[in-house]
């Protein structure tokens, strides 16, 4: 099975070439795909300089909007969701999210931090749903409803509609990752109004 890896992107110009180098030296992958969401920093300049095909969205769509725009544009049969803002990756942890699906073990794996650093291990531990480092089928993923208007609460209704399909969710642990948080992006008063929103994105989402 072809794997293509989507990165969905937001603002993420100090932090996407790491991540796109460990992709890029990962021989599983053999696509990557990274979609800019309305990014308004240097996100677009930083990605043109490594051989991975690039989508601009003129406006921010919110993850689900991103994600879904990722996965229209490739033909592979297993999507690799990864966020712009990972720290500590190695091709490693790629390894260890797809096999459970390149092995047909799960049509869904979903990786979990741990032993990276407090906070972001803490979260994933109380609501591993919403992490968004993910292998998925690429059908699966296609017949999700309403993932487009679904912004932060993406994988909360990945999840969700994973699990009335009846489907086996892998969670897969993910050593030493961590990915830097809003608050320390954009300053802790910034960085916590935006928290609330993809909260409420994350409620919203619930509900479609």
């Amino acid at each position: 099975m072809k794997v293509a890896a989507i990165v969905p992107a937001y603002n993420e110009e100090h932090t996407v070439g790491s991540v796109l180098q460990v992709l890029l030296n990962c021989s599983l992958i053999d696509e990557v795909i990274v979609v800019s969401d309305g990014s308004k920093d240097g996100t677009v300049g930083v990605v043109k300089k490594y051989p991975v095909r690039i989508i601009e969205l003129p406006e921010n769509m919110g993850k689900g909007g991103a994600m879904k725009a990722g996965a229209k544009s490739t033909d592979c049969d297993v999507l690799l969701f990864v966020d712009a803002d990972l720290v500590g990756l190695t091709t490693d942890h790629f390894r260890l999210l797809l096999e459970p699906v390149l092995s047909n073990k799960t049509v869904m794996s979903v990786g979990i931090f741990y032993e990276g650093r407090r906070s972001t291990d803490l979260a994933q531990k109380i609501a591993p749903s919403l992490s968004g480092q993910r292998a998925v089928l690429k059908d699966f993923f296609d017949s999700v409803p309403k993932l487009e208007k679904s912004r932060y609460g993406v994988e909360v209704a990945l999840t969700q509609f994973a699990e009335r399909s009846g489907v086996n969710i892998i969670h897969v642990p993910l050593p030493a990752l961590s990915q830097v948080t809003k608050e320390e992006k954009l300053g802790l008063f910034h960085g916590l109004f935006c928290r609330i929103k993809m909260y409420l994105d994350i409620v919203r989402s619930l509900r479609l």
